[in-house]
C-alpha cells in the first residue's frame, strides 16, 4: 500500500485483498481440475454449474481468508506502525480502531463458514474454518514471533484453499462424528490425491518463496523482534533449507500424474504432464541453487539473484497450477500446458 486507505477502501484493505485473491485463484483451479477430470474433457463439463461452484468458493474463501487477515492486523497492531511495509495499514494509520477491526474480522470469518455450510458442504466449511484458526492461533499468535519456522508451519493455512475448492466441487459432503476414525475419514477422503498434491505444492513452495525476499529484507523484521530465518540463522543456513524445499518440489512434481488418478506410465498424458511438471520445477529450483548472498546489492538493497528467484517463484506456482488444470482436460490439454510452460520459460530466460 503506497498510501493510506480510507472509508470503504480501509475496510477492504483489512482483508489484504491482493493476497486473498491469489489464494482463491488456487481454490478455483482446484474446482476446474475436479470438474475436468470428472467430465473427461472440456466438452463434458457443465460450465454453468462449474461457474456457480467457483462463485461459491470465491465468496466464501474471500470472507474466511479476509477475516483471518483482519484478525492478524488486529493482533499485530503493536508492530505494524514500526515497519515501513505495514505502517500505512488501516489500524496504524488510524482509519479503523483495533476493536472494530477485530469485530469485523471475526464477523466475516463466521459469515464465510456459514456461507460454506449453506451453499457448499460441511467438509469445505471445516477446512475453511481450520485455515482461519490455524492462521490466527498457530501462525499469528504463536509461531510468528517465536520461531524461525513461522512461515513454514504457518504456511499450511495458505495451502488449504485448493482443498476447500475441491471439497466444494464434490457436492454434499458431511462430517461424520460416530468415531474419531470416521471423523478423520470424512474430512480427508476427497476421492482424489489432487487436492492434497496441490496443498503440498503450496506448502513446499512457501519457504523458499518467502526466504528469497527476506534474505535482503530481514532487518525490518529484526526491528520488531520477528525471527525470520536469514536474520536468526544466517544466509548459509537459510539457503540450505531453501534448497531442500526446492528439491522436495522437484520430487513432488514426479507425483503430478498420479494425483490425477487413473493413469499409468503407458499413457502419453502421464509423460507429457509429468515431464512438464518436472522441467518447470527444475527451472525454479535452479534459481534457488544459484542465489549468491555475497553478490553486490542494487541501489535499493536487493540481492539480484535472490530477487530473481523470488519473482520466478511466483511464475512457477502459476505455471504449475496452469499445467494441472490443462492436464485435467486430457492429453490435448496436457500438450497445451507443456507448450505454454515452454514458451513462458523461454520468454523469461530471453528477457532476463
Amino acid at each position: 500500500m503506497s498510501e493510506v486507505a480510507s472509508g470503504a477502501r480501509a475496510w477492504l484493505a483489512l482483508t489484504k485483498p491482493k493476497v486473498v485473491v491469489l489464494l482463491q485463484i488456487t481454490a478455483l483451479c482446484a474446482v476446474l481440475s475436479h470438474d475436468l477430470i470428472q467430465a473427461g474433457s472440456p466438452s463434458g463439463v457443465i460450465w454453468l454449474e462449474t461457474t456457480e461452484t467457483m462463485v461459491i468458493v470465491f465468496i466464501g474463501g474471500y470472507l474466511t481468508a479476509g477475516g483471518a487477515n483482519a484478525i492478524n492486523m488486529w493482533y499485530d497492531r503493536d508492530i505494524d506502525p514500526i515497519m515501513q511495509r505495514t505502517s500505512k495499514r488501516p489500524i496504524p494509520s488510524g482509519e479503523i480502531s483495533p476493536n472494530n477491526a477485530l469485530l469485523f474480522g471475526i464477523s466475516i470469518s463466521i459469515i464465510g463458514i456459514l456461507w460454506f455450510i449453506q451453499f457448499a458442504n460441511e467438509v469445505a466449511a471445516f477446512w475453511a474454518g481450520f485455515s482461519i484458526l490455524f492462521y490466527v492461533f498457530i501462525y499469528t499468535i504463536w509461531l510468528k514471533r517465536n520461531s524461525v519456522q513461522n512461515i513454514v508451519i504457518g504456511g499450511l493455512a495458505g495451502a488449504t484453499p485448493p482443498v476447500v475448492g475441491w471439497a466444494t466441487a464434490l457436492g454434499d459432503l458431511r462430517i461424520k462424528t460416530n468415531s474419531i476414525q470416521d471423523f478423520f475419514e470424512s474430512i480427508f477422503d476427497l476421492d482424489s490425491l489432487m487436492p492434497w498434491y496441490l496443498l503440498l505444492l503450496i506448502f513446499f513452495w512457501t519457504p523458499p518463496h518467502v526466504w528469497a525476499l527476506t534474505l535482503y529484507r530481514s532487518e525490518e523484521y529484526e526491528t520488531v523482534n520477528i525471527p525470520m530465518m536469514p536474520g536468526v540463522k544466517g544466509a548459509k543456513r537459510t539457503l540450505l533449507e531453501m534448497k531442500i524445499y526446492a528439491i522436495l518440489l522437484v520430487f513432488l512434481s514426479w507425483a503430478a500424474p498420479a494425483a490425477i488418478g487413473g493413469l499409468d506410465n503407458s499413457d502419453l498424458i502421464y509423460h507429457v504432464f509429468g515431464w512438464t511438471a518436472v522441467i518447470v520445477s527444475i527451472w525454479y529450483a535452479r534459481t534457488v541453487f544459484i542465489i549468491n548472498p555475497n553478490e553486490p546489492r542494487t541501489d535499493s538493497g536487493r540481492i539480484p539473484s535472490a530477487a530473481r528467484s523470488f519473482l520466478i517463484s511466483m511464475i512457477y506456482l502459476a505455471l504449475m497450477f496452469t499445467v494441472v488444470v490443462t492436464a485435467s482436460a486430457g492429453l490435448e490439454g496436457s500438450i497445451v500446458g507443456a507448450i505454454l510452460a515452454t514458451l513462458v520459460i523461454i520468454n523469461y530466460e530471453i528477457k532476463y
